[in-house]
């Protein structure tokens, strides 16, 4: 049997990773299994969230192994024959207060090695405060701004995979949930969902 094909839905703060990947999981049932975010793992568990180098070094180091045993496990138990991750290895770069080389020292990688483990990366665009940039997620606590920085960042990191899909920030976040099944459908040849988009609540 294949191994499962991995697809990373990634994006600044406030981008709609989460309400995307809920409809995600619902829509796709059996087909598609959605991965939880590492660092939602981490911090919600109590993890210490410190602003010095030191710190962000300690969180990003353990939020990459964390992702990584995330995808292995369900790999190992041939959950489903796609797997959607909620953010990928390489995002722990965008938070890294330091040089990418050391990045890799630390966590014994390659850029190569993690590009390759993925099929596909969609990039949802973080939305200005205009366009719905909110605080309603308590881990959230970067500005409009430094969410916007940050996305730029996760934006350059990703775009030497050889398959990105940008999803623009849009008033109507019904449509950019829209955008992405879409582009999911086409990944997932055996899909069985259903044809019709469904039913999708106000934006998040």
């Amino acid at each position: 049997m294949a191994a499962p094909k991995r697809i990373v839905l990634t994006g600044g703060p406030g981008a709609g990773k989460t309400a995307t990947l809920e409809v995600v999981r619902h829509h796709f049932s059996a087909q598609v299994h959605v991965l939880p975010e590492a660092a939602g793992i981490l911090y919600g568990g109590g993890f210490p969230r410190h602003s010095t180098n030191a710190g962000s070094r300690a969180a990003q180091r353990a939020i990459f192994h964390v992702q990584r045993e995330l995808e292995r496990g369900s790999e190992e138990e041939r959950i489903a024959e796609t797997i959607v991750c909620d953010r990928g290895t390489l995002d722990g770069l965008a938070y890294w207060p330091g040089a990418e080389d050391d990045f890799f020292r630390d966590v014994e990688t390659s850029i190569d090695a993690e590009l390759a483990r993925y099929a596909m990366v969609v990039h949802l665009r973080t939305p200005s405060v205009h366009d719905g940039y909110n605080h309603e997620n308590p881990l959230r606590i970067e500005s409009a701004r430094q969410a916007a920085a940050i996305d730029a960042r996760i934006g350059r990191i990703w775009s030497r995979h050889p398959r990105v899909v940008t999803v623009e920030s849009r008033a109507n976040f019904v449509e950019k949930v829209h955008q992405v099944l879409d582009i999911l459908r086409r990944e997932i040849p055996t899909v069985r969902a259903r044809t019709r988009h469904p039913e999708i609540g106000p934006d998040p």
